[in-house]
């Protein structure tokens, strides 16, 4: 089989493999080469008509599109599709697994009770100027310099394009110190070192007392205008680091039933097999995860956008399916505020595996 048709309502099939002029796919001869991952026509679709993929409409025509002919950028147009929300309509409640039966895994756990899947040391920078300062602490800690120290994962480091020239107070203040926050406290970071510059914005004080961090021997502030420049502070950082390592070192992996994991997901090299193989892969793998009482966070709210109504339906209440149609209001208004488009997702290496609009990529996602 050369093409899959997802859907009886589907007037495309996605190509397996390179699809040559002149083969026969999905009942058609194929006009042009075209690559695998793409769609191809199985039906005339006249200009302005829907393009369906998965059931579902991912855009119009932007001219006729002939039977085996390639269906890309070239002749298929985003334009937003009528949803119904139809809240919590395919609700189903979650059949966990009995508590005798659940599964464990070996993790490190942290004071705050949180269990993480590595044992990281942060080195965060709390504004642009200090990024540089950042990432060369961090690079000091090579592979070699760390094989004494089984237990530690590695030394990252957590930069930020912003944290000055923006208001104290506000949206994208909050945004920004709620992320350096959530990396401070995320329970794969065993110790962190935040690095200022001293004169910005995103003042660490602020921080820390808006999240109720504390330093101590495994978490580390510094300003670098306080210790007198970039290779003062650099050494400075180092110093820290190396003095952590053994408190951050101590943590051992312990077991911790499933319950306690939270998985993010994230996007990543998107193309038209994606919504195909990985991605229902990885959504069995969380219905798995959640029957054992576990966590998955869906990140990248954006690319839903198109198939939110998939998600209202399986709501567990109204206020929910809201929450979530709020959270896409949002995103359309900041689009719409910024003048561009939420059709600006798909990535051109997207488009180059056969992604064309923002309303297929959701669909797979």
């Amino acid at each position: 089989m050369t093409s899959l048709r997802l859907h009886e309502a589907d007037n495309i099939v996605v190509a397996r493999t390179d699809l040559a002029k002149g083969d026969v796919a999905g009942g058609c001869r194929v006009k042009q080469n075209i690559p695998a991952a793409h769609k191809m026509a199985i039906d005339v679709i006249a200009k302005g008509e829907p393009v369906r993929k998965y059931g579902h409409i991912i855009g119009y025509a932007s001219v006729e599109i002939a039977a085996g002919s390639h269906v890309h950028s070239h002749n298929l147009a985003y334009g937003p599709a009528p949803l119904k929300h139809d809240f919590c309509a395919g609700y189903r409640s979650t059949d966990f697994v009995p508590d005798e039966r659940r599964e464990f895994f070996n993790g490190y756990h942290r004071a705050n009770g949180a269990v993480g899947t590595r044992n990281m040391i942060a080195v965060l920078s709390m504004v642009n100027c200090s990024a540089m300062v950042a990432r060369s602490i961090a690079r000091a800690f090579t592979p070699e310099v760390l094989a004494g120290y089984a237990n530690i994962d590695g030394v990252a480091a957590f930069t930020s394009g912003t944290g000055c020239g923006m208001s104290g107070s506000g949206e994208g203040f909050d945004i920004l110190q709620r992320v350096i926050g959530g990396y401070a406290r995320n329970p794969n970071i065993g110790g962190g070192l935040l690095v200022g510059l001293g004169c910005e914005i995103n003042q660490i004080d602020f921080l820390l007392e808006a999240y109720g961090i504390s330093p101590g021997p495994a978490f580390q502030v510094m300003n670098i205008q306080t210790l007198g420049g970039t290779a003062k502070s650099i050494r400075a950082g180092v110093e820290r680091i190396r003095d952590m390592l053994p408190e951050v070192n101590r943590a051992r992996r312990r077991s911790a039933p499933l319950s306690r994991l939270m998985l993010g997901l994230q996007c990543g090299g998107s193309d038209g097999l994606s919504g195909i193989t990985a991605n229902p892969a990885l959504g069995h793998a969380c219905d798995l995860l959640v029957a054992q009482g576990g966590t998955v966070v869906l990140s990248e709210t954006p690319e839903i956008y198109g198939a939110e109504h998939l998600l209202t339906r399986r709501a567990a209440s109204p206020d929910i399916a809201r929450k979530l149609l709020a959270r896409v209001a949002w995103w359309q208004e900041y689009v719409a505020r910024n003048k561009g488009s939420m059709d600006n997702n798909p990535s051109p290496g997207n488009k180059a595996g056969g992604l064309t609009t923002i309303l297929e990529k959701s669909l797979g996602a």
